[in-house]
């Protein structure tokens, strides 16, 4: 029996010693000489005051502390960077990143290796790009204000946050403003970025190679362009909001199997959205309003299905460029077209007639912008009158069998209906960036 206290010290003796919580206090070099002499599993809070100088996280720890605890990097590379697993950075203001692109400087950057990263409630102000995941698996970045630089050249800034080749991240709450993109992310998979929020950016959210990911619950206010999902599969796009963002709400280009459901652009937008070269897309319950052109359809994307979507008050609500019939309903259901003088004497939520969004004139007009000086002659106005009475000699295009009589209504909160009349009212007094939102290859 003497035998049992002795093996239970010893069992004792091998497990790791309980986390210390150590209090690091303000200057050069403290929170790097604190990590140092860390136990995995410590907890170091840092008092309030200037950290200055670059850290490398190499061991499991949680730093955290008073948001008037500043890490700062003092320009030099990355400030934090995480080379560890189960690292916890929480409540600090964290600054001074480098600004050299090549180096990807950050405020916060987690490498290959340093999985299950959790990187919350964090302020992080003035570095290139916000919080890089570079490389590593099932981090979790929530709650965060980023705020990036304000180069001229909008091409020159950083992201908000960066996933390069990170399965399961989660970005979840973020507040991002300035600097290039909110979200991009590059050759990942399996990530969930949800109810952050983007203000005065490139693109709020910008997908390459980015596959099995779901964008949800996000709110994009005044950006050049809301959500951009380029060479990607089975991305769903669900219950996001595009408010007076410039150039296009959303953007599907060589993007397939996606689910884009749920989402409202509006204010003033260029294209509600932009289809381009993408194929079996399932696209439903959106509301596209107030735009130049409500979707614009073109380079050979097929076998998508759009179905229960409104376009209200769009200056074009479609734009299809291709001379074949397609069919924009699914099982007996079409969309709302805000333009469509259409009855519904049965009651059944269905028009009566069917409806074409455009005609010969249409057509013409996209391959001779020049014949719009004739738009309202007696000429054209005889040719859409013919169009409508006589279908047949219609062109192909877009035609909707089943239009849906009335829109859904979708309640815009009143602190981002305030962030969309400030967007829009900055907008005339903005300066041209130095790239082409329509020319494909720059993105």
């Amino acid at each position: 029996m003497r035998l049992v206290p002795i093996l239970t010290l010893c069992l004792v003796a091998a497990l790791p010693c309980g986390a210390d919580d150590m209090r690091v206090a303000p200057g050069a070099g403290t929170l790097a000489n604190a990590i140092a002499g860390a136990d995995p599993g410590d907890v170091l809070t840092l008092e309030s005051g200037r950290f200055e100088g670059a850290i490398v996280i190499d061991r499991p720890l949680t730093v955290t502390g008073p948001q008037d605890a500043i890490i700062d990097g003092m320009g030099q590379g990355t400030t934090i960077t995480i080379d560890a697993p189960d690292v916890t950075l929480r409540g600090v203001t964290v600054t001074g990143s480098g600004m050299n692109g090549e180096d990807l400087d950050a405020g916060v950057k987690i490498l290959e290796g340093a999985d299950r990263a959790l990187v919350e409630g964090n302020r992080l102000l003035g570095n290139l790009h916000g919080v890089d995941v570079h490389g590593g698996r099932d981090a979790q970045v929530r709650g965060n204000v980023i705020e990036g630089t304000r180069d001229p050249r909008m091409n020159d800034r950083g992201n908000g946050l960066y996933v390069w080749n990170s399965p399961g991240t989660v970005l979840d709450g973020n507040d991002v403003r300035w600097g290039r993109d909110g979200i991009f992310s590059n050759a990942s998979r399996g990530g969930t970025y949800v109810n952050n929020t983007f203000r005065d950016l490139r693109f709020a959210v910008h997908f390459m190679y980015t596959n099995n990911s779901l964008v949800a619950g996000n709110v994009s206010v005044g950006n050049h362009l809301g959500y951009a999902i380029m060479f990607s599969n089975r991305v769903d796009v669900t219950d996001n909001l595009s408010l007076g963002d410039a150039d296009h709400g959303i953007m599907l280009n060589y993007a397939n199997n996606a689910d884009v459901s749920g989402n409202l652009v509006r204010g003033g937008t260029n294209k509600c959205t932009f289809i381009y070269n993408s194929h079996k897309n399932l696209i439903f319950d959106n509301t596209f309003q107030g735009c130049g052109i409500g979707i614009h359809f073109t380079a050979g994307s097929e076998r998508n299905v759009l179905t229960g979507n409104a376009f209200v008050g769009n200056r074009e609500q479609v734009k299809y460029v291709g001379t074949k019939d397609v069919e924009w309903s699914h099982e007996g259901r079409g969309n709302h077209w805000s333009d469509h003088p259409a009855f519904d004497l049965n009651g059944d939520g269905i028009a009566d007639s069917s409806f074409r969004p455009n005609d010969l004139m249409d057509h013409i007009l996209w391959s001779q912008p020049a014949a719009s000086l004739l738009t309202g002659s007696p000429a054209v106005q005889l040719i859409r009158w013919a169009q409508s009475s006589f279908p047949a000699t219609l062109p192909g295009g877009v035609i909707d069998s089943a239009p849906l009589m009335t829109a859904p209504d979708r309640p815009v909160p009143q602190k981002y209906q305030a962030m969309e009349a400030k967007a829009l009212a900055r907008r005339a007094e903005r300066h041209p960036d130095d790239f082409d939102i329509d020319d494909l290859a720059s993105h």
